[in-house]
Parts: structure tokens; sequence; C-alpha cells
């Protein structure tokens, strides 16, 4: 019989860390830690607002929305958040917040600033930068507007068609319903107007004195 081999031992199954590697990783955080307090406190001193670097090459474009930002459809509902989860804007707290950043403002308007701010296109991959568009471009955004402008068009005269049908539809029928009641009073008033006949005859026979 062969002996273990330490393959074959009962803990093989465990992870093993190269040391190294992660020795290395902790010295360049170190490293990167101390840098970014130095430009910190250099910043600090010029009374400026510090930024972390930030690589544009790797950041798209910034385009135009596409839809409209919504701002509306949380009002009349109640959030339940925790108490302290918010210090100042930083965290999830009662207001708008944007999960991109993780900040918490108390009004649409300062919402929306933040949607426009360097800060936010940053953090959800934009330069900040707009790209200048093609003559190619161009056209074929116009052919692309013009062709949602016919579309917009067409649904809405079919809207119209089909509205316009609707209201013939109940036309006929408040005129048929109108035609109905008049020939039903018609015909009651004929029908009351043969017993007041009857009546008025009967009366004249018995004044003559004529007997049926």
């Amino acid at each position: 019989m062969s002996k273990p081999t330490a393959g074959d031992s009962d803990t093989a199954f465990r992870k093993t860390w190269d040391k190294e590697e992660y020795a290395q990783k902790a010295a360049d955080e170190e490293t990167r830690r101390k840098a970014e307090g130095k430009a910190r406190y250099e910043a600090k001193l010029l009374g400026k607002k510090y930024h972390a670097p930030v690589d544009y090459s790797a950041l798209d474009a910034t385009s135009a929305r596409s839809q409209r930002l919504d701002v509306y459809s949380q009002v009349g509902k109640t959030t339940i958040v925790a108490a302290g989860s918010a210090v100042g804007k930083k965290g999830r707290g009662p207001g708008f917040y944007c999960k991109d950043c993780d900040l918490t403002f108390k009004d649409n308007l300062q919402l929306v600033e933040h949607y426009n701010s360097k800060q936010h296109l940053i953090a959800t991959g934009q330069s900040g930068e707009v790209a200048r568009a093609s003559v190619a471009e161009v056209r074929e955004r116009l052919r692309m507007l013009a062709h949602r402008k016919r579309v917009r068009e067409e649904e809405e005269r079919r809207a119209w068609q089909l509205d316009l049908g609707e209201r013939l539809r109940e036309r006929e029928e408040l005129e048929s319903k109108e035609r109905e009641e008049k020939r039903r009073k018609r015909n009651e008033k004929r029908r009351k107007g043969g017993e007041n006949g009857v009546k008025q005859e009967d009366e004249w026979e018995g004044r003559l004195g004529i007997i049926a």
C-alpha cells in the first residue's frame, strides 16, 4: 500500500494563499492611501476640494438622456428608513436617493443638479465630455427623429379615427333610444286618445237616448 501524499490529506480541499501576493497588495494599498492623504492635505492648504484622479480614457462620452427623470413616482408614498442610516447626504435617507453615488437629496432640484454634476457622470461611467457628431451621424439622427414623428402622427391619427368611430356609435345609440322613446310616447298618446273617444261617444249616446 502506497503512503498517502500531501494531496491525499484531509486538508487538501482547503484553499491556499499566496502570502507574497497579498503582502504586495497590502503594500500597494498603503502607498495609495498615503498618496491620497498627502493630496487631500495639499488641496486643503490651497483651499480647494480634493478629487480622486480619474482615467478619462476608460470613460464613455456623455450622451443625452433617452427618457425623462422620474421624480414623481414616490409622491404620496411612505418609505421606512433606518434611523442614522445617512450622515448628511451620504447614505440612504428620507428624500431622493442616488444609488450610483450613495447620496440622498431633500428635493428634486438638488437631485437634478446632482445628475448633471461631474461626480455623478463619472460614477456612471461618463466623462462629461460630449463627442462631436459627424455629418453621417447628424443625418441618421434626423432620419430617426423624422421616422419617430411619422409613427407618432400615425398613432394619433388611428386614435382619432377610433375615437370618432366610438363617438358615432354612441350618437347612433342615443338617436335610436330617442326614436324609441318618441314611438312609445306616440303609441301611448294614441291609446289614450282612443279610450277617450269611446267614452265621449258613450256619453253622447246616453244624452240622445240611443240604446246600443
